[in-house]
């Protein structure tokens, strides 16, 4: 891989055996199928170059990545598909990019300088080690949009803080602020928004000291099997996804979301 390669909404910057690579949709860098895949892509070339031995994952503009974007309710059909296409089908080849990203070989440490929400939580838990700032959201959001977690995240957000404070983030879809992410293991530092990416880029320098051999042997060995669990978690993910969508509810969450109001949930 060249020094800059871009790719359409990833650049990649590689210097001293660490790669940045950046999520460039500003301001809040919605993602589909396309940008997962140039993700994937982005990734598993590097594991092929041995000019890099990490990576740090950030992202241009407000926010980290403020998840799929649902608009305001009026592309929704009644069945609750999106229109325009089969909606099911599309997030399970989103999900099939999603799970290339945990297959990947080299550490990855996430610059998170805004919120990370619904899928753009999940995207954040790809890394091994976020650096967030104060001014960070983490929240699981979904149950508030009426339907159920996705991107793999009932695998990875208890595996990271335990299966109580995952329940509690998707029972109640509660904003986790960054000194709190810190505080219950979700993030593993804490710095002023302007050091976000100097930060990660320190840590990932750090982690290219060390013998590259080992550290990729190590982390295969402490991530064994976390790509087979997404991709199954994604698969019953989807399912319920599927299902949830063609509800009221659904319907009503996303449109109260747009409208910035508390949604009024039926049951139905």
């Amino acid at each position: 891989m060249t020094a800059k390669e871009s790719f359409k909404d990833v650049g990649v910057d590689l210097a001293d055996l660490v790669a940045t690579v950046e999520i460039r949709r500003p301001p809040h860098n919605f993602f589909d199928h396309a940008l997962i895949r140039q993700l994937a892509d982005a990734f598993e070339a590097l594991d092929r170059d041995p000019a890099c031995r990490a990576i740090v994952l950030a992202a241009q503009g407000k926010s980290f990545c403020a998840g799929a974007n649902f608009g305001d309710g009026g592309d929704l059909e009644e069945n609750g598909q999106l229109k325009g296409g089969p909606d099911a089908n599309r997030i399970a080849h989103l999900y099939v990019e999603a799970v290339r990203l945990f297959r990947t070989r080299k550490p990855i440490v996430g610059a998170i300088q805004g919120a990370a929400v619904g899928g753009g939580l999940g995207l954040a838990l790809v890394p091994d080690f976020r650096v967030t700032c104060p001014e960070a959201r983490f929240s699981a959001n979904f149950t508030r949009l009426g339907f159920h977690p996705g991107f793999g995240l009932t695998v990875t957000l208890p595996e990271l803080v335990g299966r109580s404070k995952a329940a509690l983030m998707f029972y109640t879809s509660r904003r986790i602020k960054g000194e709190e992410a810190l505080a219950m293991g979700l993030a593993d530092l804490v710095v002023p928004l302007h050091q976000v990416r100097a930060a990660a880029l320190a840590l990932a320098r750090e982690i290219a000291t060390c013998a590259p051999l080992g550290v990729m042997a190590t982390r295969a060995t402490l991530r064994q099997g976390i790509a087979d669990r997404v991709r199954a978690a994604t698969d019953h993910e989807l399912a319920e996804q599927t299902r949830l969508r063609q509800t009221r509810d659904f319907k009503e969450g996303i449109k109260a979301s747009a409208e910035r109001r508390t949604p009024k949930f039926a049951g139905r």
